[in-house]
Formats: C-alpha cells, structure tokens, sequence
C-alpha cells in the first residue's frame, strides 16, 4: 500500500499567503506534522490594505478566529460591495455589492423582472441590501429577526495585510509551526525525478521536506526558478502591468463600509479605508503613461496628506502553467496575479489552501491529485480573469488610448459567449463552481452598460400593477433595512475598533 503518512511541509516565503499557509495547516493537519516557515526580514513583502470578498469569513471562521479581534489587531473595517466610478462615463458609478439583489420569483431570476419594468424601475442598486447600507454609510452584524422580510447582510472586510500576516504567525506559531530566518542560497533537486530535496539558507541551514509551498511572491522562486513551470501571459487582455501603493491620512472622521474603484486614463485607482489610515492605488498600463504622471495622478486624487511615498509594483498579469508542479505547490503571487479589481487575490490564496487540504498528500505525491489540482485551479483563474476583463470590455471612456484599445480588443470565448447569451436574452448562467454568481455578474454586466435586447418570457406571468407592486415593496425592504442599522463607524468603534485609531 501507499506510504500514507502525513507530508512534512516546507513553506517559502511569509507575507499573508505564507502565514494563512501556515495557519490552516496548524490547525487541519495531523498531531505531530513537521511544519516549517522559512522567511527573510531583508526581503518585503507586497503586503498593502487589502479587501477582501466574504468567504474570508469562512477562513476565518475554520481556524476559529473570533471576528472583533481580528479586526482590532488589523485596523480592519467593514467591507459591503464594490463601489466602481467612472468606468462607463465621467460621473456614473455603480456598485458591486455583495448578497442578493431583489428577489427571484419561482424560476426567474430577478433582474428579468427588473428588465421588463424598463425605466420604472430604477436603478438596480435600490434593490440590494448591501447597497442601500454602503451608500448611507451604515452597518450592522445581527441576523434579521424571526420572521423579518428584511435579508441577511453579506460582509467582507478591509485590512492592513502586514497585520493580518503578523496575527496569522502568532496563531501559527503557538500551534507548533516553527519559523527559520534567512535567505535561501540552493534548492538542491532528487537526481531520480526532480523533485525539490531541500532548501539550504545562506548559513548552510539545511531545511528538507516533502511537500514544499512557494509563497515567495512575484519571483517564484521554488515553481520557477527551481523547477520551471511556466507562466501563461494574459497581459493582452489585461494591460496594466504596474502599480502604485500609498496610505493617507483618513478624511473628515468617514470609513466607508465599501472599496471604491475610480478609472483613470490609464487604468484605476483604489481607495481601501480602514480604522487608522485609507490605503490608495493606481494600476497603471506603462505603455499609456509614464511612472512619473502615474504618481502625481494618485497623489492628486487622495482623501487626506499622503503618509508615505508611493510604493511601486510591477507585475505581469497570468498564471502559473502548472500551480502544483512536482512536489511543489504555489500559492499567492507565485502561483498568478490577478489585478486587485474584484478583491481576489487573498480569496485565491484562500482557495488554494483549500484545494491543497482537499488534495492533501502523504510521503507519495499521486499524478491524478496533482493534475485535479492544477485544473481546478486553472478553470478559477481563468473565469475571475473574465469577470475583471468585461469591466475593462465594458467601457465608454472613449478618446483615450487604453479604453479604446480595451473596448476594441479580442477576449477569451468563454467571456464573449457570457456576454453574447446576455445581450440576447438577459441570461446568465454560473459554471461549475466558478467564484462570481450570476447576481454579481449582472451588476457589472449593468453596471458598465451592457444592454440585454430581452428578458425571460415567463417574467410576464404577473401583470404590470403586480410587477410596479412588488418592486415598490423590495426597494423599501432594502431603504428601511439599511436606514434601522448603525453609522458604520458607530459600530467599529462600539464592538472592534483599534487600541491606536482614533474615534
């Protein structure tokens, strides 16, 4: 039979994807697992604000992690949609919000209904929930009472990343995970079938193991320095390829219960606020404005005094060919990047770490696990990569040359057949378990302007003063929920805020 015994697990690199490694194997993995975490203080990590989308809450919750003081040690806040301006014409904004909108009628979905009303309708964020609560700058974490026609909330946060990771390695930690210190100088290979044998620190420490994770960011330097796996290019599709990231100072006492995205000419600007500062960013395509009018479009465009000065990122838009190649699995940046404009990249740190522990291996590393994980992991890849595309698709800021070129541009089929099924009947259908639903991607569908030239003929089955009726009661469900909760920043500073953030 199989040596089925527990993998002892080497884990390169620290930052949040290694310390979320680190955590979940702490706490999943059998009583006496050798887990070691080799990292460098001289080496930095990209850590800047994060937001996240609500499955964090699961993670979270797996390891037991207790909400309130999550958020004080990270300075987090409250995180319920995407706010997107500008991106279809100067002055229109949307929002992404997480959590259903409306409400679906046997086997309609909802936003048929919405179709049919036309004009009267209003915008489809009156329906939402969540988007009631962020526009009026409130929040609130008690379930619906018994019986109320008022949904559930959905919920993400916002988080300094360096906090979240520094949190992580003390849970990690205090579960047995020991930490090792240095730069690795080797990565010595097995003569019989190239998988990693060991890494060597540049004191000659000598750490082996036989499940190695590559949390090294950018430079991936197990999966590709070492063993060559390969990096697809999307950056045909996605043409920024670098970034700016700088804190201000937090304006006029607001924290916003959502991440705002702002297109600019040459790509978008994040604004992410948590207790004690907002993080901001540009990404930027290169090819369409120089570093230097990059830095002075963002710190031209902040809340408050810059804090900092900006930090710049480059990186190449892709993934992994094979995130699992050999004995070594890739996680975070090593394993892909994904620009941060639906909130994804702590999601597919997470994600992976669930596909690992789902696949987890013993002594002997199974082709069929290692092949089921790379197809997963690339059909996830590839369906958020088509849900971030369509915004940039999806653009009326004509004139300028990136959004033409975007608009103008080839796209992957399974996106153009996703987006021809809804111009010609409204229709949106999920895949698999691919990570947006059809809720959110009729938002953005909407949102950035894509008209569907009909709806699902059984939304006639009402008649029109039923249809008027029963949107004019889901708009105020949504008004009146939202209005009967707390300021946002009532209730942080009520149930988590910060020892160090002001009130």
């Amino acid at each position: 039979m199989t040596d089925n015994r527990q993998s002892d697990f080497v884990i390169v690199g620290g930052g949040t994807a290694g310390w979320m490694t680190a955590a979940a194997l702490a706490r999943f993995a059998v009583k006496g697992t050798r887990i070691r975490l080799v990292e460098s203080d001289a080496i930095g990590t990209v850590g800047v604000g994060e937001a996240t989308i609500p499955q964090i809450k699961l993670f979270n919750a797996a390891l037991g992690i207790d909400e309130a003081d999550f958020l004080r040690a990270t300075q987090g806040t409250y995180k319920l949609g995407i706010e997107f301006v500008d991106w279809t014409r100067p002055g229109h904004r949307y929002m992404h919000a997480f959590g259903p909108v409306g409400r679906d009628l046997g086997l309609v979905p909802f936003h048929h209904y919405w179709l049919r009303a036309g004009a009267s309708a209003g915008p489809l964020g009156q329906y939402s929930l969540n988007e009631a609560a962020a526009r009026a700058g409130h929040f609130g974490n008690a379930p619906p009472a018994a019986g109320s026609v008022i949904p559930p909330l959905a919920w993400a946060y916002h988080f300094d990343a360096g906090l979240y990771a520094a949190y992580l390695r003390k849970f990690a930690e205090t579960r047995g995970v020991v930490r090792h210190e240095g730069r690795i100088t080797q990565v010595p290979l097995r003569a019989d079938d190239g998988h990693i044998e060991a890494v060597v620190l540049e004191d000659c420490t000598r750490i082996d193991g036989d499940l190695f994770i590559d949390c090294s960011g950018f430079r991936g330097l197990l999966i590709e320095e070492a063993l060559g796996a390969g990096y697809d290019d999307w950056s045909h599709w996605l043409p920024a390829n670098r970034a700016l990231a700088v804190p201000c100072a937090r304006a006029n006492g607001e924290i916003t219960p959502y991440t705002r995205s702002t297109a600019r000419p040459a790509g978008w600007q994040w604004r992410i606020p948590l207790q004690h500062r907002t993080g901001n960013g540009y990404v930027y395509a290169s090819d369409f404005i120089s570093d230097d009018d990059a830095a002075a479009t963002l710190l031209a465009n902040l809340d408050g005094k810059a804090l900092a000065e900006p930090r710049p990122l480059r990186f190449v838009t892709g993934k992994r060919r094979k995130q699992w190649h050999r004995n070594c699995v890739a996680i975070g940046l090593a394993s892909g990047f994904l620009e941060p404009l639906e909130s994804t990249s702590i999601h597919l740190v997470q994600s992976s770490i669930s596909r690992l522990l789902a696949l987890l291996p013993g002594k002997v590393i199974h082709d069929a696990d290692r092949d089921e994980y790379n197809r997963q992991a690339d059909f996830e890849f590839e369906r958020i990569r088509d849900f971030i595309i369509l915004h940039y698709r999806a653009n009326g800021r004509t004139g300028e040359p990136l959004w033409d070129y975007c608009r103008n541009m080839g796209i992957p089929d399974t996106l153009a057949a996703k987006i021809e099924l809804f111009q010609a009947s409204g229709r949106i259908f999920r895949e698999h378990e691919e990570l947006f639903t059809e809720v959110g991607w009729a938002q953005v569908l909407i949102g950035q302007g894509v008209q569907a030239a009909a709806y699902h003929p059984l939304a006639n089955a009402i008649s029109d003063a039923d249809l008027g009726d029963y949107l004019g009661k889901l708009r105020t469900v949504a008004a009146r929920g939202a209005a009967s909760m707390p300021g946002h920043a009532d209730f942080i500073a009520g149930f988590c805020r910060a020892p160090s953030a002001e009130a």
